[in-house]
């Protein structure tokens, strides 16, 4: 994806980040983040470090279901956290983020009216969640090493490319086995259609090279050729892999490809919340979005902000002209058996 590094960028609308951010009467502090890659990045949180005087360090998380035990576990560390739709909700009902004070958040209305909405982060009257950003987990192949353009999931089974198959340790890997399965409930899946899934990615173990974890580790795998083909983030790793030269290309399986959206959350009892609102509102404005939709590939949460700082064909690329996208994917919710999900996902990947 093409980064915008105009004068305009970083001259006008830092200085109206800034300004959203907290501005000159910014207290140094601290902030210490826990999510995903790319959310903390240099190449836009050194301005905000400057701007505000609050120190970002950040710890990097390969599923979601990392958020809840390092929370209950960290005894503080954290003050907050990125989180997807289908988790948000475990940590609102466990009581480890606290409700936002609306009268600080400052992009909030110009947000997409779908996300704002979500029930995930809505609560008894209350708002635990700011969204951030969007986009759906295509698959991703080495177009040098597979020349049959794949279309569906199935290829993940294909024995032809045995030992050259990863897929990511996440319990989405049940949603999407169900569709191939034909279960259109992969959110309330019974048992029986829950063993079926069990089997069908325990059959596919042979096959596989590892279950990746991060995205730095995917992107390794591939430029390494020990990968050619498995699920992926989207836009972040294709783009840093094709920064070295290796060809891939992703798509979205016919079966359709599971959505997200990515929410800012504060951890209970954090003692650096001015840092963090402060963060939520650089992130959310024009430079934070476009500064990490340039790093990640992910669409903006807010179309204001990405379409003062977004090309125009960057704009209709990333779907933010058109956010009935959306209606092409399937959108992660909390499963209704979260426990049974994660156990299910535990065993698949301890069986022989």
């Amino acid at each position: 994806m093409k980064r915008r590094t105009a004068g305009w960028l970083y001259g006008s609308i830092v200085g109206l980040a800034i300004v959203a951010a907290g501005g000159a009467s910014a207290v140094a502090g601290e902030l210490n983040f826990l999510g995903w890659e790319g959310y903390a990045d240099e190449s836009f949180v050194k301005e905000f470090e400057s701007a505000t005087g609050c120190k970002v360090t950040a710890t990097y998380v390969g599923s979601n279901d990392d958020f809840a035990p390092k929370l209950a576990s960290g005894g503080g560390v954290y003050d907050i956290v990125s989180v997807s739709a289908d988790t948000t909700g475990v940590l609102v009902a466990a009581g480890l983020v606290e409700p936002l004070d609306m009268s600080k958040i400052e992009h909030w209305n110009d947000i997409y009216e779908l996300f704002r909405n979500a029930k995930g982060i809505n609560r008894d009257g209350q708002v635990y969640g700011v969204p951030l950003t969007w986009g759906s987990i295509p698959l991703m192949y080495r177009t040098d090493k597979i020349t049959e353009e794949p279309d569906s999931y199935a290829v993940l089974w294909d024995e032809r490319y045995k030992g050259k198959i990863a897929l990511w340790d996440d319990k989405s890997a049940i949603f999407n086995t169900a569709r191939l399965l034909g279960y259109d409930n992969v959110y309330s899946l019974t048992d029986e259609q829950l063993e079926a899934v069990k089997q069908k990615l325990i059959e596919e173990k042979p096959l596989l090279r590892k279950y990746w974890s991060t995205a730095g580790e995917l992107i390794n795998l591939y430029a390494s050729g020990e990968v050619w083909i498995s699920n992926t983030w989207g836009g972040y790793q294709v783009a840093e892999l094709q920064k070295q030269g290796i060809p891939v290309k992703e798509f979205l399986p016919k079966e359709k490809a599971d959505g997200w959206a990515d929410n800012w959350m504060i951890v209970k009892g954090s003692p650096n919340q001015d840092c963090a609102y402060q963060y939520i509102n650089f992130t959310t404005s024009a430079r934070g979005q476009c500064g990490i939709s340039s790093v990640t590939g992910y669409s903006a949460a807010n179309p204001v902000a990405a379409k003062a700082c977004m090309t125009s064909e960057e704009f209709e690329a990333k779907h933010q002209d058109d956010i009935d996208y959306v209606d092409s994917l399937v959108m992660w919710e909390q499963p209704d058996r979260l426990d049974v999900y994660t156990n299910t996902w535990n065993a698949i990947k301890g069986a022989e």
